[in-house]
């Protein structure tokens, strides 16, 4: 029988090579994204491979948007196999620097749309006795991180999230995994909204001089885009989503690459908190 996924964020970078990896491997796909205007990277890779998906609109923080995409989808379908949480935000500002709404839109759209569409489709698969949940979070789900206070907050909370429901659905067949992906090059750089920056514009890597921070994140900065210079390839971190969403063998927590395994090692193994601080405290030191 022919395993339907759902997977979001999918207008490029790890969710579009998601989408049209899990076609490849015949699944049929409903791949959403906010904004349909910009489907066009998807469909012409999902030709290229052979493949075709079913791209429909989702923003996955309106949480009647999501319950009408999976009503749909059922539907269509008359299932949900796997659910792919993809669709995600970045944002770059120490606490003081963010507003309140700051932090609600990082919950909204890494926690609670996760949240949400999750609980969706619990119900099928509880009844059809069968399911596997991937949430993507990031190496920042198990380590904090400078100036990534409210993303690494959110991503925490959706991990806690995953892993406590994690061994209540198995009794139901369903499989819960989430994927931590290190830097990877994509989309997500460009889309940080840069909190305490000279413009508050969306991957905006100006500093303002003036501000309390100002050295600590203009160091940030510059460690950020030297690692983002040698990042992994998207298609290399969504193979890894593919196999964590179609394995045989599924486990709780992946990551994409040897360095994120070690990355999340260290905070994993760091029963009082130092060696993970000695680590990033160096994130910030001026050159």
């Amino acid at each position: 029988m022919t395993q339907i996924a759902l997977v979001t964020g999918t207008s490029s970078g790890m969710g579009l090579q998601t989408a049209v990896g899990l076609a490849v491997a015949g699944v049929r796909v409903v791949a959403t994204m906010r904004d349909l205007s910009r489907a066009g990277d998807l469909q012409a890779a999902a030709k290229a491979a052979g493949v075709t998906v079913d791209v429909r609109s989702l923003d996955v923080t309106d949480p009647q948007a999501a319950a009408r995409c999976v009503d749909e989808v059922l539907a269509s379908y008359g299932q949900i196999d796997i659910l792919v949480n993809n669709a995600g935000r970045g944002a770059v500002g120490s606490l003081e620097q963010l507003s309140m709404d700051d932090l609600r839109a990082q919950l909204d759209v890494n926690y609670l749309g996760v949240a949400g569409l999750t609980k969706l489709v619990l119900p099928p698969m509880r009844l059809a006795g069968r399911g596997r949940i991937v949430t993507v979070t990031s190496v920042g789900g198990a380590v904090g991180q400078p100036f990534a206070d409210a993303y690494c907050g959110a991503k925490f909370a959706v991990e806690g999230l995953m892993q406590s429901l994690a061994p209540v659905v198995a009794r139901f067949g369903i499989d819960v995994c989430v994927v931590e992906p290190g830097p990877v090059a994509s989309e997500f750089v460009a889309n940080l909204a840069m909190v305490g920056a000279a413009e508050d514009e969306p991957g905006s890597a100006e500093v303002d001089a003036s501000a309390p921070y100002a050295e600590m994140q203009r160091a940030y900065l510059v460690r950020s885009r030297g690692v983002f210079t040698g990042a992994q390839t998207t298609d290399a971190a969504a193979a890894v989503i593919i196999e964590a969403a179609t394995s045989d063998n599924p486990r709780f927590r992946w990551q994409t690459s040897a360095a994120a395994s070690a990355f999340v090692g260290l905070s994993l193994a760091d029963v009082d908190g130092s060696r993970v601080l000695a680590q990033t405290s160096t994130w910030i030191n001026p050159g």
